[in-house]
């Protein structure tokens, strides 16, 4: 029994420092994209230029698959999409089997 509630402890500790490391990237993302984009408003004229977002753009892309991992949200194949197709193969091995019967 201790040896579960060790195994327990293990894992939600894992998870605080996954919900940590995620908090931590996402308050750099934000200061240093903000200074970024602050200087470039700043010292340019051509502001709305997409150059002007690409730090954004792909470092958000990265901080979007951080939070995907850290709060198990998958929008490709979700749960929901392995339950279908797990119930979809059973069904249909079972067609195949009552064809033998």
């Amino acid at each position: 029994m201790e040896n579960f509630n060790e195994e327990k402890y293990k894992r939600a500790k894992k998870k605080i420092e996954d919900l940590k490391g995620f908090y931590i990237h996402a308050s750099i993302y934000t200061v240093v994209n903000t200074f970024i984009l602050f200087n470039i408003y700043r010292n340019t004229d051509d502001f709305w230029h997409w150059p002007n977002f690409i730090t954004l753009f792909a470092w958000g892309i990265g901080l979007f698959f951080h939070a995907s991992k850290v709060f198990d949200f998958n929008p490709f194949f979700s749960k929901d999409w392995e339950e279908r197709q797990i119930q979809k193969y059973i069904d249909e091995d079972k067609k195949e089997m009552d064809k033998f019967k």
